[in-house]
């Protein structure tokens, strides 16, 4: 899954995972579970040097 390249997926040492860091509220969760996603919407690509190269 994209998840691992979002710029919202954060680490938790304590817990040792990751979990995201976007703050859904009870609708979007149940949306987000039902599926009716192809993609996640809030996927924002955490690649810094993406970022860099476009700002050039």
């Amino acid at each position: 899954m994209e998840c691992e390249y979002c710029a919202y997926n954060a680490y938790d040492e304590e817990m040792d995972e990751y979990y995201c860091t976007v703050n859904l509220d009870e609708d979007d969760i149940a949306r987000f579970y039902s599926h009716k996603y192809k993609c996640c919407p809030y996927f924002k690509n955490g690649d810094e040097y993406k970022i860099v190269k476009h700002q050039m």
